[in-house]
């Protein structure tokens, strides 16, 4: 265990909000959906007046750790034995969300679930990323923005679509750094009904804080998959997405700040206390 304050037992029942997208997940909807929460944030822009932001919480895969590139490799050496490639469109699709709504996915997008159900491509994919996970990196930025925050005195917590099994195995070089959030929330958190684009992994992180429930509207969330930028939105809370260059733009349109880098990232554009160092 990393010592964290983990399973705050603050958390009061939430209601889960309707989300954007149905369980099929198909394409076209992800976009639409993006396409409506651009136009209606392009509606308001000239009559609202953001809130400043008090609380902070994060996404890990892709945002704070280097794992994504390992979910492709495994599913691009499964796909390979049905003659099948693995692209991007797919990958947009699966992350984020929980492990066994992205198999589902998988399965049932490349047209293999009559080979391969769900279940046994998590066990097949299980073996060869247990090896991997600890060897995650971080993310350029992620140790330094961490470290801000900490000293400056921003709450901040992590919501992840990950179950605690692979957390551990993720983190386990990074202790020090995952030591510094305020609470986590796993994708088997029991309040946790339905994954990213679902807003209830945020809702409960907003529900641990010290002193209870956080108003959605005063939280910035850092994140790079599609679904998990749909998921803030749905939470009502405001996004910075810090996407794969290899994600198509179209992905792009419902964050309120897109970043090549967290090293991009200015806190004072958010009313967050301003980087003392030089960038570096």
């Amino acid at each position: 265990m990393l010592g964290i304050c983990t399973y705050s037992l603050h958390s009061a029942p939430i209601n889960t909000l309707p989300t954007l997208l149905s369980r099929s997940h198909s394409s076209f909807l992800i976009k639409s959906s993006f396409r409506n929460h651009t136009a209606m944030a392009n509606s308001s822009a000239a009559v609202t007046i953001r809130k400043p932001i008090t609380h902070v919480i994060f996404d890990m895969d892709g945002l704070l750790l280097d794992t994504e590139n390992f979910y492709t490799q495994v599913q691009e050496i499964v796909l390979a034995r049905y003659n099948k490639t693995f692209d991007w469109n797919l990958k947009a699709k699966m992350m984020g969300k929980k492990a066994i709504e992205a198999a589902r996915v998988f399965v049932h997008e490349t047209g293999i679930s009559d080979s391969l159900t769900a279940e046994q491509f998590l066990i097949e994919r299980e073996d060869m990323l247990r090896d991997l996970f600890p060897t995650s990196d971080l993310m350029p930025g992620a140790s330094r923005l961490i470290r801000h925050l900490h000293a400056k005195g921003v709450p901040f917590g992590l919501a992840t679509g990950s179950h605690r099994r692979h957390f551990e195995l993720k983190t386990q070089r990074h202790g020090e750094i995952f030591s510094l959030m305020h609470h986590v929330v796993l994708g088997d958190d029991p309040d946790v009904k339905q994954g990213k684009p679902s807003p209830d992994i945020f809702l409960a992180a907003a529900n641990r804080f010290e002193g209870g429930r956080v108003d959605p509207s005063n939280i910035l969330v850092f994140e790079d998959a599609p679904s998990g930028v749909l998921a803030a939105k749905n939470a009502g809370m405001s996004v910075v997405m810090v996407p794969d260059p290899r994600l198509d733009k179209s992905f792009h349109d419902a964050a309120d700040q897109v970043l090549k880098s967290l090293l991009d990232f200015n806190p004072s554009e958010w009313g967050l206390p301003p980087f003392e160092d030089n960038g570096s």
